[in-house]
């Protein structure tokens, strides 16, 4: 990896000396430091709301949350309020995205979870509402 690259990260997140010499040359952490400080000025991550019925937190068809590749939801970007439930349940394609660009693949060609679900099971299943997300890489020029 770049010595710059790695240099940079740990100066963001804090690592002391000893720690950063924890990423040794070969760590998979290298690869996906580099791959992903590569792609983070090209890409953003969108789930954007394709149904919506009786959701207590509000959203709506065409609601949408922005994230950069790092999993970081872009406060401005995102509903003022913001449902642990819904916005938990991005985990998985957001890990699948990272491991995509760790590896040099095209990151938006995943196919698990690519639309995906509040745990909420409505109310005709004895819950309240539900909403269904479609989440998608998309070029960070675009998102505004």
């Amino acid at each position: 990896m770049k010595s710059d690259v790695l240099d940079r990260y740990a100066a963001r997140v804090g690592y002391t000396p000893e720690e950063k010499g924890l990423l040794v040359e070969g760590d998979p952490r290298h690869r996906h430091l580099n791959r992903v400080s590569q792609a983070a000025p090209k890409y953003s991550i969108m789930a954007r709301v394709i149904e919506a019925r009786h959701c207590n937190t509000g959203y709506q068809a065409g609601d949408r949350f922005v994230l950069d590749v790092d999993g970081n939801l872009i406060a401005k970007l995102c509903p003022k309020r913001l449902c642990v439930y819904l916005v938990g349940q991005l985990m998985v394609p957001v890990a699948l995205i990272n491991e995509r660009l760790s590896e040099g693949h095209e990151p938006g060609a995943f196919h698990f979870m690519r639309r995906l679900r509040c745990p909420d099971v409505g109310v005709e299943c004895g819950g309240y509402g539900q909403v269904t997300l479609q989440v998608e890489v998309v070029d960070r020029a675009a998102v505004s």
